[in-house]
């Protein structure tokens, strides 16, 4: 008896392949932004540097007129306010980073997948690989993008298809139509 390949698992193979595809994909948004990182680290430690600098060279002796007690309290305390303010500059840009960062991910996560690319996919992945690709590709009105194919990667390595087969299983016990077609049927485009 032929094993049917829906209740198969995808293959090392085919998460290699589509891990592979992804980095492609992906290396140009990953090398600028570790770029954009490792430059503004070594630009904000050197600013870090003259700013502690600048605050340990500061004299408050011509504050005499504060008195004696209010100038010592301003040297004993000068370098925990400068430390402070590198604290929340370092806060700052590391926010200002992460929301840089964020922003290619989603720009890459929405570029659309050449047709080349989706061709070569579809003819090296296993069915339960391409399975949980058309799972992972929502909306057949719009092409695969990146993101697409970084869901479909994830739930690869989380046995999605496995819970396919399972959801066919317990719609065909209940007697309910296939939940999940494994062709998406020819949906009419609206005109506007």
């Amino acid at each position: 008896m032929k094993p049917n390949p829906l209740t198969q698992q995808p293959t090392s193979q085919d998460r290699t392949l589509l891990r592979n595809t992804l980095l492609k994909l992906t290396a140009t948004q990953k090398i600028v932004c570790a770029v954009v990182i490792i430059a503004v680290v070594l630009i904000w430690y050197d600013l870090l540097n003259r700013l502690i600098a600048f605050g340990n060279n500061i004299d408050y002796d011509g504050l005499h007129a504060l008195g004696v007690q209010a100038v010592n309290l301003l040297k004993q305390y000068n370098p925990f306010f400068w430390w402070a303010v590198v604290a929340l500059c370092t806060l700052i840009i590391a926010y200002f980073l992460y929301g840089f960062v964020r922003g290619t991910q989603r720009t890459v996560r929405a570029r659309l997948v050449k047709e080349e690319t989706v061709t070569l996919l579809a003819s090296q992945l296993s069915e339960p690989a391409r399975e949980v690709l058309r799972w992972a590709w929502q909306d057949r009105r719009d092409p695969i993008s990146v993101g697409d194919l970084q869901r479909a990667y994830a739930e690869m390595r989380n046995g999605r298809a496995a819970k396919i087969t399972l959801a066919r299983r317990h719609a065909a016990v209940l007697g309910v139509a296939d939940p999940l077609p494994a062709e998406p049927e020819a949906r009419p485009t609206p005109i506007p």
